[in-house]
């Protein structure tokens, strides 16, 4: 995976994990407004931005190596912040190797499978090449809150995004349910979704705050499924703590 490192060495380390469809960029408007020291692990999860050249393939792989680049960089542990497809990840990280997170913040995460996978599925194999067309990117990215200066960024790597890729990314998040190892993480996590979202990711968000006694759960006003983009300002100070 190509990895995004940058900050002081001895600050405290902050892992941040993208959603489908985009890459490490879209963390981009909340770390800059940081005005705490950390030091920054931000990875291009497999099939995504520079790491295109390896499809995705599973959360169970990506999360093995995601906790490889944990060993490496930060063996003490760091705290993990995960955007939906990449929420996911976080959980599951912090099930299986709760030695290695510090602490969790999980952004928009399913965690409700859907009852017809097939059929979404299906649907996404016959539009699938329309990714590559640029007006239909640009649909999207006004779906997923891209900002005008992001746009270039979303543009180039959606059409980077293969089809095994977007099959594999949308197949596990649409199954994905949470690990036994969840409700044991122990450790301090902050669930979150936007007041707007579907009902899904409401219902999703309650289903992982619920399995973990201790974890906090915060509804953010006048967000959709976006809120790092959205609320950049508000975003920064989760990060760091500071709210």
């Amino acid at each position: 995976m190509h990895v995004f490192e940058a900050g002081d060495a001895q600050a405290p380390p902050l892992l941040l994990l993208h959603g489908g469809g985009v890459a490490g960029w879209m963390w981009r408007p909340a770390t800059e407004r940081l005005t705490t020291d950390v030091r920054l692990i931000i990875p291009d999860l497999p099939g995504h931005g520079r790491s295109a050249g390896e499809a995705y393939r599973s959360h169970e792989e990506t999360a093995r190596a995601v906790a490889r680049l944990l060993e490496e960089r930060a063996p003490h542990g760091a705290k993990v912040v995960g955007f939906s497809l990449g929420a996911q990840l976080a959980i599951l990280l912090a099930a299986t190797r709760p030695d290695l997170v510090t602490s969790a913040v999980i952004v928009s995460a399913q965690a409700r499978p859907l009852r017809f996978p097939q059929a979404t599925l299906g649907l996404l194999a016959a539009t699938a090449p329309l990714a590559r067309q640029r007006w239909f990117a640009r649909l999207q990215a006004k779906e997923l809150f891209i900002p005008d200066d992001l746009l270039p960024d979303y543009l180039r790597d959606s059409a980077r995004v293969s089809r095994e890729t977007l099959l594999a990314g949308v197949s596990e998040n649409i199954r994905f349910t949470l690990p036994p190892g969840w409700a044991r993480f122990g450790k301090p996590a902050l669930v979150m979704a936007g007041k707007r979202e579907r009902k899904l990711m409401h219902d999703s968000a309650r289903t992982i705050h619920d399995s973990l006694p201790g974890s906090r759960l915060t509804i953010v006003p006048g967000c959709g499924h976006g809120i790092p983009l959205q609320r950049p300002d508000l975003f920064a100070g989760i990060l760091t703590g500071e709210v």
